[in-house]
């Protein structure tokens, strides 16, 4: 059993709009506060934190480079002595991991937020294949890794030397209370399509205006996000010639109103880590055709349930041709599948478990 409170805390570079902050933040946000006393660290700024952290102890380093947070690290650590320490993102890791050789009383856990194979090849000036040595020897000095999808949790083992022992696959918690849209698709209206998420090489945008290019009925695609490929992104969309069915939106606070009032999702990612923007999606009710890709995609969709998993430009135009008059999706059922698989309460419960066997406090 368990006698007094665990001091956990939790590292993360930034606190901007992203998957891997939205989760660990929500993480810490929600564990137990009777079995543990969670502290959210953050090596960058206030000024750039997009999510609401109340009644969640936060420090901020406020530094613009992770490599820059080293010493105050160190000085932490010796000073608040945390039982556990869990970062995510694999530079903050890989540092992180280095930095445990100092500390062996404190359990350090990685939460790995890519399937970095995957990245490496299809990544945005990714120079992971460089770095892939240090990324091996890092994971091995870490007591436990934690992988959001089991394409992770295999690209971990066959390919950067992790034990199967030291993984632990916990996918990503729903972290809204949404429910599913009441009407379905008006099929006397452009079908209306959305994609959210970063504007880099891995996410696929590419395949997916050439996807739009190509749709022979009328339709409004949403397209939420911003990064490195934005401007050549709307320079493919003004030659192909469908600037005026595109509406671009660098950042929304309102990212499920978005979702809402779409049709479907699209997803034309080359690597996932576990897509929360799928499983946003999905709890509002609006169905997913996403490429096949490595992170998880084929744990969250459910095939003509919730989705389709598609693997070419024509398929993908194919489905969404086929929607456009024969809606197949109920809003209740999109939404079903993921809540029963992803909700907080059970992903949370897996944390806490594991927080616990670390520890030695665990009562199972």
């Amino acid at each position: 059993m368990h006698s007094k409170k665990i001091n956990i805390t939790f590292i993360i570079p930034s606190l901007i709009p992203g998957g891997a902050e939205r989760i660990l933040s929500f993480v810490a946000k929600n564990i137990d506060r009777e079995k543990f006393n969670p502290t959210l660290l953050v090596i960058g700024f206030a000024k750039n934190t997009v999510y609401e952290l109340d009644d969640l102890n936060v420090i901020y380093l406020n530094k613009t480079r992770v490599i820059k947070s080293v010493f105050p690290l160190i000085s932490y650590f010796r000073k608040e002595k945390p039982q556990i320490v869990l970062s995510s993102i694999f530079h903050l890791n890989t540092l992180i991991a280095f930095l445990s050789l100092f500390f062996p009383k404190i359990k350090f856990v990685a939460r790995e937020a890519n399937v970095l194979s995957a990245l490496a090849k299809h990544g945005q000036n990714s120079n992971l294949n460089g770095l892939k040595l240090l990324i091996v020897t890092a994971y091995k000095l870490i007591d436990c890794l934690i992988c959001q999808s089991k394409d992770m949790q295999q690209d971990m083992v066959n390919n950067f030397g992790v034990t199967i022992d030291k993984t632990v696959l916990i996918n990503n918690p729903i972290t809204s209370n949404n429910k599913p849209k009441e009407t379905n698709r008006d099929i006397t209206k452009p079908l209306k399509i959305i994609t959210v998420g970063r504007l880099s090489k891995e996410k696929g945008h590419k395949r997916i205006i050439e996807v739009l290019a190509k749709l022979t009925f009328p339709f409004q695609y949403y397209l939420i996000g911003d990064g490195l490929e934005k401007e050549e992104l709307l320079a493919l969309i003004q030659q192909k010639g469908i600037t005026n069915f595109v509406t671009h939106i660098p950042y929304t606070k309102d990212v499920d109103g978005f979702l809402r009032q779409s049709d479907v999702f699209l997803q034309g990612s080359y690597s996932e880590g576990f897509p929360n923007a799928l499983i946003e999606s999905c709890v509002v009710g609006t169905p997913i055709i996403a490429f096949n890709a490595p992170g998880g995609i084929n744990e969250i969709i459910e095939p003509g349930e919730n989705g389709f998993i598609i693997n070419s430009i024509e398929e993908c135009v194919e489905k969404l041709t086929q929607l456009n008059t024969d809606f197949v999706f109920s809003p209740k059922r999109v939404n079903q599948i993921v809540t029963e698989r992803f909700n907080s309460e059970k992903i949370i419960g897996q944390y806490e478990d594991l927080f616990l066997k670390l520890t030695n406090n665990y009562d199972n």
